[in-house]
């Protein structure tokens, strides 16, 4: 039985607006902590390795975690696995910023990660669980706005927090700044997020083989990934054949357990068009979208020896069209549908050209001045992405199944960036050991590759538009499925019985 939505909208409101700024926090420490490095670097003497894994560490804990606590949530109960995962984040922040090595460091980030994986499924279960259908378009507008502006502006407010604190200690605040967030994110959510209802309160399988097997598997595909840089050589690259043979397996047997019991990613929900595709949509964006500002921190800060702060500053415009459009997006999502995505990448690709175009042509440190219309247009067309294409993707999934579907569309995203970054910072570092140095042709280089990322999800949105038109002029009446039957009720045998 799915819950009904709230029926009361101050209620649901207030539930969200917590869902929100912990979803904020979460998202904002993937990329706060990249202008902090040197200063990390610095203040607890770290190695290269070690920042790597202050970094990928925590993307890596964060695509473990997400898809059995979407599904322990959905068997279990929202509330009480948001508010444990919120809760773990808190602490796990204030005790990064307290870290007196690097190894300890790291430890923390990989809890953060892991907390943050846990507390993220939630948030859009929750929408799902909060607002009916037609009113889902603006809650998931300003989940891709938060998505936006958290990954935009966590340069600039790293950057903040290191000038005002100092550059020996400041990289501590980046951490510090969840704590009170944190702990008042606790207690309102414990008000504010109503509990289970008391007839979905049964016992169901957790599925514990099929989440050994998907956690083993994205183990593997992301670890030669995320530690590109650390591994030389290429036998790294036989882990992503291990990993297709470990995620055969989890399919085999999720489709023999959901014979029987509820599995932990019921494979139907790539049967849906929209699902498919949107999952796809996002892996592709996302492995564009998130390494434009790793390879554009690194051109700045190393390449033109700006501050942490300018270089935050500079992305600004980014953020700003983001949070405008995303919110736009979310309103309108139901009117436009995939055809608003599609609109939405072929801005990204026209202002990612026109900020290789402004560096090529203006050279030097006012090359920030000059990408910042294009990176405003970018920032337009990102909101028109990712906040519709999640509204899209979970449109046809049942609630009860929102934590576990949500957790997979955000494991295809943490894919996605780890992808990007891999392959776009390879690219970088490879063409400026070639060209000596060269920042500025480095720089265009990697921006070439994020365009064709985005072109392929561009490809797949223009996919799902004329299929679903195709479909739509096609259809004919499912007289078996009584009318408005979702599609993943069973259908009711109407054979004559004896």
């Amino acid at each position: 039985m799915t819950p009904p939505a709230v029926h009361d909208p101050r209620v649901r409101w207030r539930a969200f607006s917590v869902c929100l700024v912990a979803s904020f926090m979460t998202l904002l420490d993937v990329s706060i902590v990249n202008v902090a490095i040197p200063s990390i670097r610095t203040g607890l003497h770290a190695t290269q390795s070690d920042v790597q894994w202050v970094l990928s560490g925590y993307a890596l804990a964060f695509g473990l975690t997400l898809v059995p606590a979407g599904r322990y949530g959905d068997a279990r109960g929202r509330r009480n696995v948001f508010i444990a995962g919120l809760a773990l984040f808190t602490v796990a922040s204030a005790a990064a910023g307290l870290a007196q090595h690097a190894t300890w460091l790291v430890a923390a980030r990989l809890v953060q990660g892991g907390a943050a994986g846990v507390l993220n499924p939630q948030v859009v279960a929750l929408i799902q669980q909060l607002f009916p259908p037609a009113e889902r378009g603006r809650p998931f507008g300003l989940m891709g706005a938060t998505v936006g502006i958290s990954t935009a502006i966590g340069p600039l407010l790293g950057g903040l927090l290191i000038q005002f604190a100092g550059a020996q200690e400041g990289w501590r605040w980046v951490f510090y700044v969840n704590v009170p967030v944190g702990i008042a994110a606790v207690v309102l959510g414990w008000r504010l997020i109503p509990p289970r209802p008391k007839e979905r309160r049964r016992r169901e399988s957790l599925d514990p083989v099929g989440v050994a097997l998907l956690g083993a598997g994205v183990l593997l595909v992301l670890l030669p990934l995320v530690q590109e840089q650390q591994w030389p050589g290429q036998e790294k690259w036989l882990l992503l054949i291990a990993a297709a043979v470990v995620l055969a397996g989890f399919v085999g047997w999720e489709r023999r357990h959901a014979r029987h019991r509820e599995p932990v990613v019921d494979l139907g929900l790539f049967q849906l068009r929209s699902y498919a595709l949107g999952a796809l949509i996002g892996l592709l964006y996302f492995a564009g979208f998130t390494a434009i500002f790793f390879v554009y921190t690194l051109y700045l800060q190393s390449g033109l020896g700006y501050s942490a702060l300018l270089a935050g500053l500079a992305v600004t415009p980014f953020a700003l069209g983001s949070a405008v459009a995303a919110t736009v997006g979310g309103r309108v999502v139901n009117r436009f549908g995939r055809p608003l995505v599609a609109v939405g990448l072929a801005l990204v690709v026209t202002g990612l050209a026109g900020i290789a175009g402004a560096v090529s042509l203006v050279p030097g440190h006012a090359a920030p001045l000059a990408t910042a219309a294009p990176l405003l247009l970018a920032g337009l067309g990102s909101g028109l992405v990712i906040a519709p294409n999640q509204a899209i993707t979970l449109s046809e999934v049942p609630p009860r199944m929102g934590g576990s579907a949500g957790a997979m569309m955000q494991v295809c995203q943490r894919i996605g960036s780890a992808v990007g970054i891999a392959v776009v910072g390879s690219v970088f570092f490879a063409d400026l050991a070639a060209t000596g140095g060269h920042w500025s042709q480095a720089f265009r280089v990697a921006l070439i590759v994020a365009i064709g990322l985005v072109l392929v999800a561009l490809a797949a949105a223009l996919t799902d538009v004329f299929s679903g038109r195709r479909t739509t002029r096609q259809r004919t009446p499912d007289v078996h499925r009584p009318p408005g039957a979702h599609p993943f009720e069973p259908v009711p045998d109407r054979r004559r019985r004896p």
